[in-house]
């Protein structure tokens, strides 16, 4: 396997420290120090691999640790901050990122045999052990940046390939989850859709519960499972990370900002902020602008 992470290396080159595209569709690359409010975002469905280096996501208060040796699979959108850490002086941190289409995992599952499965073990990511078999497929991918003619008509066949071999992992029911429309997981995945596209509003549950088709007990409870949060602590982390955005930006001070995101009132904000991100709202995005201010 050390063989196939050198020619990633290799081929992964030219990433640079934010998504970079590589000419695949659905697939991105990065490279590299990466400032960790860039890390604090709101992760779409993927499968994210390390080529070198190691990264941590914390989730709902849960921290997620993986490296080469491991690849890290999310099937609904979830708000998480992460920290990465270089391999050595000489060795930067290196990912890449297939994005994760339920219609493509369904055709996939049409062609295999049915598998005995618990719909909604647990939540809706998870940290994977690598394969030699997974490995080979993410790097017959990552060649065709040198052979972009090939790219349409093989990259949708290691994609297939990357998909099966994930499938048949230990946390392959994420994606017969993410791909069958009446599981328990992409209804909560239309729950958490609109939370994300109106974070700013009030949330009322029942409506949830209602476009998960469910009630709103269960919807309760297969939140929870999925997520980890509640839907007031999910749609709070959303918050936060468009604040911290708007902060960085300077669009306005904390109390304004507070407010855009659909706050109350300023000092709530205020100590949810510094209790999620260790500072104040103003210290914080004061020593973010900072440090990523171009040098003189």
């Amino acid at each position: 396997m050390q063989t196939m992470f050198e020619e990633m290396r290799r081929l992964t080159a030219r990433a640079e420290n934010r998504p970079t595209e590589t000419g695949i569709p659905g697939i991105l690359m990065v490279k590299g120090e990466i400032p960790e409010h860039r890390l604090g975002a709101i992760y779409e469905p993927m499968v994210n691999l390390i080529v070198d280096g190691s990264k941590t996501l914390t989730i709902a208060g849960q921290d997620y640790y993986y490296d080469p040796t491991t690849y890290f699979v999310i099937s609904v959108d979830m708000p998480a901050t992460g920290k990465v850490r270089q391999a050595g002086l000489d060795r930067p941190y290196i990912g890449v990122s297939l994005s994760l289409n339920p219609a493509r995992v369904a055709s996939l599952l049409i062609d295999l045999p049915p598998q005995t499965y618990q719909e909604g073990q647990g939540g809706g990511y998870s940290v994977c052990r690598m394969t030699p078999e997974l490995l080979s497929a993410w790097l017959r991918m990552l060649q065709l940046m040198e052979r972009p003619q090939d790219i349409p008509a093989l990259a949708p066949a290691y994609e297939r390939e990357i998909l099966y071999r994930v499938l048949q992992g230990p946390q392959g029911w994420i994606l017969r989850d993410i791909a069958a429309p009446d599981s328990a997981l992409s209804r909560i995945r239309l729950a958490i859709r609109w939370v994300r596209d109106h974070y700013a509003e009030a949330v009322e549950v029942e409506k949830l519960a209602g476009l998960a088709s469910m009630s709103v007990s269960a919807f309760h409870r297969h939140f929870k499972a999925v997520t980890a949060m509640s839907p007031i602590q999910f749609q709070k982390r959303i918050r936060l990370l468009q604040a911290r955005q708007l902060l960085i930006g300077q669009s306005g001070n904390a109390s304004s900002v507070a407010y855009t995101v659909g706050y109350e009132s300023a000092s709530q904000f205020s100590r949810e902020y510094a209790r999620f991100f260790g500072q104040p709202p103003a210290r914080d995005a004061s020593l973010i602008r900072e440090n990523i201010k171009p040098a003189a």
